[in-house]
């Protein structure tokens, strides 16, 4: 279920996300040159680096990393929900 906001998104703070409650980011999709890029930077496996390598792999094929799927998370994050909070340690500042 998505929940909708009884507040305007700039005057949300973080009680008004209740505990439970599903919020939609918006789409991503990666090339597989960024999937490499950033596996080769922070994650250098097989699976995220080397076509060849991550095809005898388990998924069949070139995935990206777990860090990377998390960053582009936590940017989501701060984009989505947290750079709105007003007040708090979480307030991005711009």
């Amino acid at each position: 279920m998505k929940t909708s906001f009884a507040v305007p998104v700039t005057e949300r703070y973080l009680e008004d996300y209740l505990s439970g409650s599903t919020y939609e980011f918006s789409e991503i999709s990666w090339s597989a040159k960024e999937i490499v890029d950033f596996a080769k930077r922070f994650d250098p496996q097989g699976i995220h680096t080397d076509r060849e390598a991550a095809a005898r792999g388990p998924f069949g094929g070139l995935i990206a990393s777990g860090w990377h799927t998390a960053a582009v998370m936590m940017r989501e994050t701060i984009e989505s929900i947290l750079r709105f909070v007003r007040g708090g340690a979480f307030q991005v500042l711009s």
